[in-house]
């Protein structure tokens, strides 16, 4: 995972005919070592990371909202509003890993992060 670069990308499902906010939170602030997430010596026990979201919304016409949030942001939460459109098209979800703290990398084993997407009418 110290490799720049890494990442992944993915469509998702989202339809919704009502305009609305979406809350993206992770439970962590990034990827945490299952057992030792503070690290240990001179090894990282978090990787921190960016998640993008973009989804087209119609007004009628269509336009695209796009948000980037780093993973410390998401611990209170990423907001995003669809500005009063409604979607129906899905979303495109990116994370991208980003630099370990540790200076001498990351600690080996398992990481993990849980986020939660909650989508609320306006």
């Amino acid at each position: 995972m110290e490799r720049r670069g890494l990442g992944a990308e993915t469509q998702v499902a989202l339809d919704c005919n009502v305009p609305f906010t979406m809350t993206i939170k992770g439970a962590r602030g990034g990827l945490a070592h299952t057992t030792m997430p503070n690290g240990q010596g001179p090894y990282s026990g978090m990787l921190p990371y960016s998640l993008a979201v973009e989804m087209p919304v119609r007004f009628p016409a269509q336009q695209t909202i796009s948000r980037s949030f780093n993973s410390r942001q998401l611990l209170s939460g990423g907001v995003i509003s669809s500005n009063g459109g409604i979607a129906t098209d899905g979303m495109r979800l990116s994370v991208d890993l980003g630099q370990p703290s540790g200076e001498a990398g990351l600690l080996a084993g398992d990481y993990s992060e849980t986020i939660t997407i909650t989508v609320s009418p306006l």
